[in-house]
Parts: C-alpha cells; structure tokens; sequence
C-alpha cells in the first residue's frame, strides 16, 4: 500500500478588527457566535460544548463561560477589537454574555434585541361537533 498523504488546512486567519457577536440564550441553553461584518463564522461556543450538562447549562455563569471561550478564540486568530451585539431569546445567559467581552477588552459597539415575536399565533382547533 502506498502512503496516502492527508493534508489538513490551517484555518485561515484573516485580521477582522470588528465584528459582530450573536447571543442565542434560550432556557436549556446559550450559543455565542463570533462573526465578521458580513455573517461569516469567525468562531462559536456554547454552554453545552464548554462542558456544562443538564439544567446547568441554562444558568447565567454558563454563558459566560462559553462567551469567554470564543472571545478568546476569536482575539487570538483574529483579533477582534469591537463587536455589533445581536442577542436572541429570553434565557439568563443574555447580559452574562455580554459583560464577559470587558475582560477580552473587547469594546461593544451597540446591543440589539433580536428575539422573535409571534403574530397570529397557532392554528385554532377544530369546532366541537353539535
């Protein structure tokens, strides 16, 4: 057999000085995702990939955790400076998230709410039979 040689990439590392940071923070779990100005992935995390199980992965502390894991990833490959917040859903890891950039002296630009909002609702029911 002859040796079949696999090349593995090295991921690139673009110099991106700002960015945007989306907060997915539901009540089972927060996902953190670093992004360039255009919505391409610059890294992600979230509570449950930083080793938190369970209900534990819905508390605020988790969120942080998972925030500063991609903070850093990000600032060390592409040195991420500012960041457009997009903070989606209603669980306690949305302002954990946030607070954590200051120790990655990463400034935060401005903070949106971009949680949907149902309208019209489910589908009725049936109507009883007489």
């Amino acid at each position: 057999m002859a040796d079949a040689k696999t090349t593995t990439r090295k991921k690139q590392r673009r110099s991106v000085p700002s960015g945007q940071l989306h907060i997915q923070a539901t009540f089972n779990n927060t996902i953190v995702t670093f992004t360039d100005k255009k919505g391409n992935v610059l890294a992600s995390s979230s509570a449950g990939a930083t080793g938190f199980r369970g209900s534990k992965k819905g508390t605020a502390y988790a969120a942080q955790v998972a925030a500063e894991k991609a903070a850093e990833t990000v600032k060390g490959l592409h040195g991420v400076n500012a960041v457009d917040v997009f903070v989606k859903g209603v669980g306690l890891g949305r302002d954990a998230a946030i607070r954590a950039m200051g120790s990655f002296d990463i400034s935060v630009d401005s903070i949106k709410d971009v949680t949907g909002v149902p309208h019209g609702g489910v589908r009725p029911r049936k109507a009883r039979r007489a």
